[in-house]
């Protein structure tokens, strides 16, 4: 089984932590990471776009003038797509971008991302947060001590409102709980600070 160095929020070494093969063990499979965070990315869109075709355009019933004669183009309605004003050609209509992936290949990507950032030397452990009340500057603390320098994503156990509040001001810093963090998430991100709990409950979830 993996281990990882255990931390404290002052960065101190607090022991070691076996990680669960089923989860951090495995080879990460690059090709269900990428389907993964393509639909996920799809499925944030809201595809809204809209514009008018000739049809749903007011007006251009009557031919402008007549067919010949005329030493102009022929037209038959000023509502054309080469008019000014007129619809537009093959014009965006809302639609839904969602993709579906099968829930094994949900489960094995996100393991994939998790073993992939212990690969990559990425995963940070940290035994637990004990902050008495939001504080940003508290949290910038922890973080610096655990040499998380970049776009970090924290994981806690559960939903900690504490936690969430002191990280939610700092610059690429992301605060969820275990079971709301997504393979997009952890991948976007350059480190992955998790506290001990949140393992276990990813163990419980995806083991």
């Amino acid at each position: 089984m993996p281990n990882v160095t255990l931390f404290n929020q002052s960065g101190s070494q607090a022991g070691d932590l076996e990680l669960p093969a089923t989860v951090f063990g495995i080879t990460p499979n690059e090709s269900v990471l990428y389907d993964a965070v393509i639909a996920q990315q799809a499925n944030r869109r809201q595809g809204t776009q809209k514009a008018k075709t000739r049809s749903e355009r007011r007006g251009g019933g009557a031919k402008p003038w007549r067919q010949k004669g005329t030493g102009r183009a022929r037209h038959g309605s000023i509502r054309s797509p080469i008019w000014v004003g007129g619809g537009v050609a093959f014009a965006p209509q809302p639609r839904s971008y969602k993709v579906k992936m099968p829930k094994k290949a949900r489960r094995l990507a996100l393991r994939s991302a998790y073993a992939s950032k212990l690969r990559d030397n990425e995963l940070i452990v940290v035994d637990d947060f004990n902050l008495d009340a939001p504080k940003t500057k508290e949290m910038k603390d922890i973080l610096t001590n655990l040499s998380a320098n970049g776009k970090t994503l924290v994981v806690t156990a559960d939903q900690d409102e504490t936690v969430s509040l002191s990280a939610r001001n700092l610059p690429g810093v992301t605060a969820v709980h275990a079971q709301e963090a997504s393979v997009l998430e952890i991948v976007k991100h350059d480190y992955l600070v998790m506290t001990k709990g949140a393992v276990e409950k990813v163990e419980e979830v995806l083991g």
